[in-house]
């Protein structure tokens, strides 16, 4: 009786080691597979003309029809109420090495808690060269922290240009699964008013504070055909500021694969562009243009006098002391 019982089970397991041997089934397979379906729940984009209502006495939208978008610019009430009925996470990557972990990186991480996407889920990736220097703070609901230890870098320059490597590989490790959206910040960035969906995009761009006013002529691109990250005189569209990108996890790998991948190729040429990453940002952007355009109010210095165009300050770099963050030798 005993062979009976056996039998019927052996024979099911042969069938599901054969069906295995056939279909060769993987975690990683069933993973994406699982991501297709999760991408069809995904609610559709929402219109520009649904949440963005420019004001018509300044020039708020882009030549290719992507919102500026400025304070006052959008309904907020719009926005709350789709994503209340469509459940997103919001990503945030932050890179914290040598002393602007004891200078800024505490400061950050209570300012995000409190003004970045006030109501959603969000996942704060502290990309850390010292992870024994970590600041555990307590934090609202729904929100989270996970801290990845990175190689600490000689110099800035280098710590700059390789972290579009290592979001990019974070990216296709395990955030494109965590997230529907993702930001990268800067570290020394003080978040002072509520940084919302309004801000939410396929892919998103910064324009830098001191840069806004000025024209094409006057931007500091990478200006040597030797580089991979040159622009001619007198061409583009705005000048970025790398403090600040974003969009879909998708468009985040392309952004940081493609940034990556010129600063590589300088690199074999014994080049180094003016601005480092933030050259190569400006040249993908030129080539790639963004679905969503941040306003300086979104990451504004007070470094500079005050301005009519400015009505509330977002997120603003904090002032630093260079003396106090010099690397020892």
């Amino acid at each position: 009786m005993r062979y009976k019982r056996i039998i019927p089970l052996l024979m099911l397991l042969l069938l599901l080691w054969a069906l295995h041997k056939k279909h060769h089934f993987r975690p990683k397979k069933l993973q994406r597979v699982y991501q297709c379906w999760s991408m069809n729940d995904q609610p559709a984009e929402l219109q520009i003309s649904d949440w963005y209502s420019p004001n018509t006495a300044s020039n708020l939208t882009s030549n290719w029809s992507a919102p500026i978008v400025w304070h006052g610019s959008y309904n907020e009430e719009v926005l709350e109420n789709y994503y209340a009925k469509h459940t997103i996470t919001v990503g945030l990557t932050v890179f914290a090495v040598g002393r602007y972990i004891d200078y800024y990186l505490e400061r950050f991480i209570a300012t995000a808690d409190k003004y970045f996407m006030v109501g959603q889920k969000v996942i704060i990736y502290v990309m850390i060269d010292d992870s024994s220097k970590m600041p555990w703070l307590p934090l609202s609901p729904h929100r989270s922290i996970k801290v990845f230890e990175i190689k600490r870098e000689k110099r800035w320059q280098d710590v700059s240009m390789m972290r579009m490597k290592t979001i990019s590989e974070h990216v296709i490790e395990h955030i494109q699964y965590e997230v529907d959206f993702l930001f990268c910040m800067d570290v020394d960035q003080i978040f002072l008013k509520k940084y919302g969906l309004e801000t939410l995009g396929e892919s998103v761009a910064q324009l830098h504070a001191y840069w806004y006013q000025k024209n094409a002529t006057q931007f500091p691109y990478e200006r040597s055909t030797l580089s991979e990250a040159y622009i001619p005189m007198g061409e583009g569209d705005f000048y970025y500021h790398a403090a600040v990108f974003g969009g879909t996890p998708v468009q985040v790998l392309n952004i940081t694969r493609e940034c990556f991948k010129g600063i590589m190729k300088d690199k074999e040429n014994n080049m180094e562009a003016v601005w480092h990453d933030e050259s190569h940002l400006n040249k993908y952007f030129f080539l790639h243009k963004p679905t969503k355009i941040l306003s300086p109010e979104y990451c504004w210095t007070f470094r500079l006098p005050e301005s009519s165009v400015i009505k509330i300050v977002k997120l603003y770099w904090a002032q630093k002391d260079y003396n106090h963050l010099r690397v020892k030798n």
